[in-house]
């Protein structure tokens, strides 16, 4: 047992070694540093920033890079970092209207309030291979941020578009409840059913970017209740606050990036509201656009049953939904079934071979049947 114990051990310590040659590569070619990764794959980092609900681009980078690419994985060592961190308080809620804009766009209205910013984007682009991208290329100073249309607003002002249509009361109200309660926390509570919206909404910030943007296609699809229009998305910068009790007074601890996306439907409304439109709502660190679309529409599949609609669709089964979207909990589900399972096997094995036998001795005596068995079907 104990050369046993110390080969499994020695296998495993090769293993490791194993996997650094593999992550370094050709150590002929210079080695990929935290700042290349955290400058150079902006997305990358904000999709594990997002999913392990940890905003620190330089440990998303360190992540990426110790899991040698795999987003999924790198997710994995973020949310684990995260859970040996303490908490020291919580910041003020963020304001998104006062967001340093990078980009702005909305489906809904062609002139509004601000404009519309395109920003850096891959929807203009005709997704064919650059192959100027296999040598160093220029840097080309970055244009001025200004917004594609100017409609004239005080100070390039930036009104988010479900405020317009929640001013004309054209939209459902998106107000703090009564006696404004602390709001559910994911991660010191475990999730319930029915869970309310901001359990919701915290559980699809950090869930798996893929399995949202499957879900919310879903619904595109007809497996729902709603035809989206994105009124808004918006990728920025802004500061986080956070009150300090020494000084009564919220101060500024840090600048944050993130994308916000607001989707509305349609809906009947109820007679004593009148019709109006309802909203699903994104929210993701750093850019992510698919991710706080997805997230939208994922969000408003899940209210069909407090607006009282019909939930039959996958997308709108909150248990479905927000059981398997953490790809963490789903990565360690599925492979688990990498770990020895020597003796569950090996009972089924002897099970299947018993019951094989019974079947075998039953079919030969229907084929070969004795004396005995033929006196008795003679009439």
């Amino acid at each position: 047992m104990y050369v046993a114990v110390k080969g499994g051990e020695r296998a495993i310590l090769n293993s490791y070694r194993l996997l650094d040659q593999y992550r370094r590569g050709d150590p002929a070619l210079p080695e990929l540093s935290l700042a290349q990764i955290q400058a150079q794959l902006p997305l990358a980092v904000s999709r594990v920033m997002a999913e392990g609900a940890l905003y620190d681009p330089h440990l998303a980078a360190l992540a990426i890079k110790q899991a040698a690419g795999d987003t999924l994985e790198a997710v994995f060592l973020l949310r684990a970092y995260r859970t040996t961190l303490p908490r020291l308080g919580y910041t003020e809620p963020i304001d998104t209207g006062a967001m340093q804009l990078r980009r702005r766009i909305s489906s809904t209205f062609k002139d509004l309030p601000g404009g519309q910013m395109l920003g850096p984007t891959y929807d203009y682009t005709q997704r064919l291979l650059d192959f100027s991208l296999e040598g160093p290329t220029a840097t080309d100073p970055p244009p001025a941020a200004e917004p594609e249309v100017d409609n004239g607003a005080a100070d390039h002002a930036m009104p988010r578009v479900t405020d317009l249509l929640q001013r004309d009361a054209l939209i459902d109200s998106d107000v703090p409840p009564p006696g404004d309660p602390a709001p559910f926390d994911l991660t010191r509570q475990p999730l319930g059913f029915p869970a309310d919206r901001p359990a919701r909404l915290q559980n699809l910030a950090r869930a798996d970017e893929g399995f949202l943007l499957s879900m919310g296609y879903s619904t595109q699809r007809g497996y729902g209740n709603t035809h989206p229009f994105a009124a808004e998305i918006r990728y920025g910068s802004l500061e986080v606050e956070m009150i300090i009790e020494e000084v009564d007074a919220a101060v500024v601890v840090g600048e944050i990036e993130v994308t916000e996306c607001q989707m509305v439907s349609q809906f009947a409304g109820t007679a004593q509201d009148g019709p109006k439109f309802t909203r699903g709502y994104g929210l993701a660190f750093g850019y992510g656009e698919r991710k706080a679309m997805s997230m939208a529409l994922v969000d408003r599949a899940l209210r069909a049953a407090e607006l009282g609609e019909p939930a039959l669709a996958p997308a709108n089964d909150q248990e479905f939904v927000l059981y398997h979207s953490d790809n963490v909990e789903a990565s360690g589900f599925v492979q688990h079934l990498k770990l020895p399972h020597y003796v569950d096997f090996q009972a089924n094995l002897d099970l299947l071979r018993r019951m094989r036998a019974e079947h075998d001795m039953a079919h030969e005596s229907l084929r070969h049947p004795t004396s005995d068995d033929a006196e008795a079907a003679t009439p």
